[in-house]
């Protein structure tokens, strides 16, 4: 028998990954106790897309534990061991402004968590492909050292720095700058996760995103930058644009793009891998210019305003150089462009769940 493990599988790469593998997998394990509306409110609750899953795949059964919980999780790699041949890590505390809150919930759940997770596949199943989901934010600030340029709608790297023509890639110093509370303890988690790969030879990929988006995703103020933008350009709430002249720039790739990424890995692991994982200069864009394409798709003007002070580690210009990627996988490629992901968006916010 196939087993899938995904942690925070009803959100929103945890999902995709759920329908992505439902079809090559005899089970999917999904593991999520829906800490994003603990997070983050009722409004960004995870909850229907757990209903969801449940209803409409037939393979899919649902665990509502917390994967701090070491001796819990224990119970379930025990239970079906060498038959997991795959762990996706999704689950985590996902904003660098909500950690400052409670940064001992903070850590414990992104670090303790992916350690838990981590220990467990080598105890239980040593050949599996463990693939977690990592951030840009483990470069901490240091790209905002990067000699960006001031254009009418954005920042731009300046076209003579190598990094101009495919992004930011995986060599970037991840030491010596302000990464946010988030960015250290998913730090801690990526060091963890190289480790376990190369110290004990065990099939692991780490995925340091840019803006991972689509549909499914329970966007909030706080976490969510497309879906949460999207869902103020439909309802008329307002929006607040943090520093930057709302010129920062934020590479986006779809949650099914991102997921696919996986699966090539999944067919011929590697041990201890990184790959930078964003939309690359095949889909980005600033905050002016995704609020310009929101008005267009919904047809009416944003309720927004500008505050002067950035969010504490920001960044100014991230574009994901995914040609390492690219290289290893060659038969990988782009599905969802930026208008596919808005306008996707859109038809999920009209369309109540």
């Amino acid at each position: 028998m196939k087993v899938a493990i995904i942690t925070g599988s009803a959100g929103l790469i945890g999902s995709e990954s759920a329908r992505f593998f439902s079809d090559k997998m005899d089970l999917i394990i999904g593991i999520d106790n829906n800490q994003r509306a603990y997070f983050f409110g009722k409004e960004a609750s995870t909850e229907w897309c757990k209903n969801e899953l449940e209803k409409k795949i037939q393979n899919y059964k649902h665990y509502s534990l917390d994967i701090r919980n070491f001796d819990a999780l224990k119970n379930i790699f025990e239970q079906y061991g060498t038959d997991i041949k795959l762990i996706i890590h999704t689950a985590a505390q996902p904003s660098h402004d909500w950690a400052a809150k409670e940064p001992i919930t903070d850590f414990t759940i992104n670090a303790n968590g992916t350690l838990n997770l981590l220990e467990l596949t080598r105890l239980y199943s040593a050949k599996a492909v463990f693939i977690y989901t990592s951030t840009n934010k483990v470069y901490g600030d240091t790209p905002n050292l990067l000699p960006l340029v001031e254009l009418k709608n954005r920042w731009e790297i300046d076209k003579n720095h190598p990094y101009h023509k495919e992004g930011i890639d995986e060599n970037m110093s991840v030491d010596n700058s302000k990464h946010s509370l988030f960015g250290a303890s998913k730090l801690a988690a990526d060091v963890l996760a190289q480790e376990y790969g190369k110290y004990f030879n065990m099939n692991v990929a780490i995925f340091r995103g840019g803006c991972l988006t689509g549909p499914n995703h329970s966007g909030a103020q706080l976490h969510g930058f497309l879906s949460y933008l999207m869902k103020c350009a439909v309802t008329g709430n307002h929006y607040t644009v943090y520093g930057y002249k709302g010129k920062q720039v934020r590479d986006n790739i779809h949650a099914y793009d991102l997921v696919n990424m996986f699966y090539h890995f999944y067919l011929a692991p590697k041990h201890g891998e990184v790959y930078n994982a964003g939309g690359s200069r095949f889909s980005n864009c600033s905050m002016k210019e995704a609020i310009t394409m929101c008005e267009q798709i919904v047809g009416k003007k944003m309720n927004y305003s500008y505050a002067e002070d950035n969010r504490i580690g920001d960044h100014i210009w991230y574009i994901s150089d995914v040609s390492k990627f690219k290289k290893h996988y060659p038969n990988w490629n782009y599905q969802y462009n930026l208008i596919n992901i808005l306008e996707q968006i859109f038809t999920c916010q009209i369309a109540p769940k």
